[in-house]
């Protein structure tokens, strides 16, 4: 596609493009695909895209199975404008189970880097957490265009109108008040805009891209903080992804956060995210760094 075509994509179609991943050959020990970068909210690349995009790289190796669970650390800040790749290795390959290690490089050195494990469907053991009572329906809820479109500040118009994801709180949104309420707790529902293909890796590829984006959140409400405090800076450092049951992310997910520790400058947060219907799909945690101001001198 063209600079000019990209540009005119709508953003769930934006987020599709950066998922196709384009085979660019292997090398020695992995199979290497080149990605896109269409979503630029900063000059750093959003983690929850890189996340997606190694989904992609691994599943496009694995025949027969489902993805089960990924653990991955962001080693370096991405470029936004920089060119992308990402190499996918086989670890193991067993009847049940296999195994692959996905890095997304830049510049020759990795920024990421994640094991995933893929398993063949067995029936076994069963049973999920319960989604809490009483969650407001997210038809009710404002959107981020609601609570930013009226700001002319660069970062509140890509938030209210870029995203590919329409993120509604249940708890207090934190975009630029603080919560009354200081408690390690945080509620989204979340979805794509428009509708997405059925391919099961696809959505399981988006689910991670949105579960990037409030998990620190938790650590902001309990301390007091917005995303525009004065001074803060914060960067993923790793995210994990279990994902129990089929979910699709063009439909209703509610993503139930709490983060149960914050010190030295990190914050860890947990999140359960559930089907409007109350089934449990996935399990997502992440540790943050976070580092305030008031704190530098101590």
């Amino acid at each position: 596609m063209s600079h000019e075509t990209l540009e005119s994509l709508s953003p769930t179609q934006k987020l599709l493009a950066m998922l196709n991943l384009t085979p660019g050959g292997a090398s020695a020990h992995e199979h290497v695909f080149s990605a896109l970068t269409l979503t630029k909210e900063s000059p750093r690349i959003f983690g929850g895209q890189v996340l997606a995009q190694a989904v992609m790289a691994a599943a496009h190796t694995v025949d027969g199975k489902t993805l089960h669970s990924l653990h991955g650390y962001f080693l370096r800040p991405g470029d936004v404008e920089g060119d992308l790749s990402y190499g996918a290795e086989a670890l193991n390959d067993a009847r049940s189970f296999s195994t692959r290690r996905v890095q997304a490089y830049q510049g020759g050195q990795p920024i990421f880097s994640c094991i995933a494990s893929f398993q063949v469907p067995a029936p076994g053991p069963d049973h999920g957490a319960s989604m809490p009572q009483d969650v407001p329906a997210p038809e009710g809820l404002p959107t981020a265009a609601d609570l930013l479109g009226h700001l002319q500040v660069p970062i509140a118009q890509k938030v209210a109108f870029s995203r590919p994801f329409d993120v509604r709180h249940v708890t207090s949104p934190l975009y630029t008040t603080p919560s009354q309420e200081k408690q390690p707790v945080n509620m989204v529902w979340f979805k794509t805009f428009e509708a997405l293909p059925d391919d099961p890796a696809l959505h399981q590829a988006a689910l991670a891209y949105a579960s990037d984006y409030t998990q620190l959140e938790p650590v902001l409400r309990q301390h007091g903080k917005t995303w525009l405090e004065p001074g803060m800076k914060v960067a993923s450092l790793d995210h994990a992804i279990w994902f129990h049951r089929p979910a699709r992310a063009d439909e209703w997910l509610l993503l139930v956060q709490e983060s149960p520790s914050a010190q030295d400058s990190r914050g860890l947060s947990v999140g359960k995210v559930y089907t409007s219907d109350g089934l449990h799909v996935a399990t997502v945690t992440q540790e943050a760094m976070i580092r305030l101001p008031e704190y530098r001198n101590q």
